[in-house]
């Protein structure tokens, strides 16, 4: 019926007082009633895990409240650097409903595709022209923040909830009128847009526009119109030019190219 085996102070050795697989409840209570120093680290581990469990099921897990850039308020079950503000961390309860409301506001991070730029680059080509057209801008620049931001994959969504091609937070995507961020047509024109006005309010410095997506126009105006002293969005500026200069040495040696063909 059950296997009396010595037993140490450790669960695992404790939870062998038995054959769990074979034995009976009334076996186990049996087996540790004829043996009652068995019975004792039995009634003491039974405790113990009684103890624990309303700890361990209360505690769900850790969540916190930022608010990005934009202005939006985000929640998200991972810490974030500056440019996002610290308003809150929470430890959520499974049997608490704000609890669960909460847990069902923190966005699930689908990070980009890396093979998205091979396949849609040649796609969305044809967009971003439409829209560095409309919005007077470098097409170039705009391959360069939808690189930088989302690897062209237009299902991307970050751990702060920012999502598409662009990258739209919740208050830019309502700012210009986005109904779908994942719509390409509409991220692409809504993140178009932004980088026009924040070329025109920084004199076409396209540092501090660039900055100015990345972090807010008001971060750049905070640090008397300067890149902030922010890691990300330093980094963020130094990919997004980085791919903006190797997009017009393409760009130049494409038309380059084409000029010497003959007509």
């Amino acid at each position: 019926m059950c296997n009396h085996q010595s037993m140490g102070e450790s669960f695992g050795q404790a939870a062998r007082i038995a054959d769990w697989q074979s034995c009976k409840l009334q076996d186990i209570l049996l087996c540790n009633y004829k043996n009652p120093a068995n019975s004792m680290r039995f009634a003491r581990l039974v405790l113990l895990f009684l103890m624990l469990l309303p700890f361990s099921a209360a505690n769900a897990g850790i969540a916190y409240q930022y608010r990005a850039p934009d202005g939006s308020m985000v929640y998200t079950d991972k810490e974030l650097e500056l440019p996002f503000v610290l308003v809150k961390k929470m430890h959520l309860t499974w049997g608490d409903v704000k609890g669960r409301e909460i847990e069902k506001r923190i966005p699930v991070e689908k990070k980009p595709d890396v093979k998205a730029k091979e396949y849609n680059l040649p796609k969305y080509a044809g967009l971003v022209e439409k829209k560095a057209e409309k919005y007077n801008l470098m097409p170039e620049l705009i391959h360069a923040v939808i690189e930088a931001e989302s690897a062209y994959d237009p299902n991307a969504v970050s751990s702060a909830g920012a999502v598409g091609l662009m990258q739209l937070m919740p208050a830019t995507a309502r700012r210009f009128g986005v109904s779908d961020r994942t719509d390409p047509e509409q991220n692409v024109d809504a993140g178009a847009n932004y980088l026009r006005k924040l070329l025109t309010l920084f004199d076409n410095d396209v540092k501090l526009a660039v900055a100015s997506y990345n972090a807010g126009e008001g971060a750049v105006m905070k640090y008397g119109r300067t890149i902030p002293p922010y890691r990300e969005t330093q980094n963020y500026v130094v990919r997004v030019l980085k791919y903006l200069r190797r997009n017009l040495r393409e760009s130049r040696q494409t038309f380059k190219t084409a000029s010497s063909v003959p007509g």
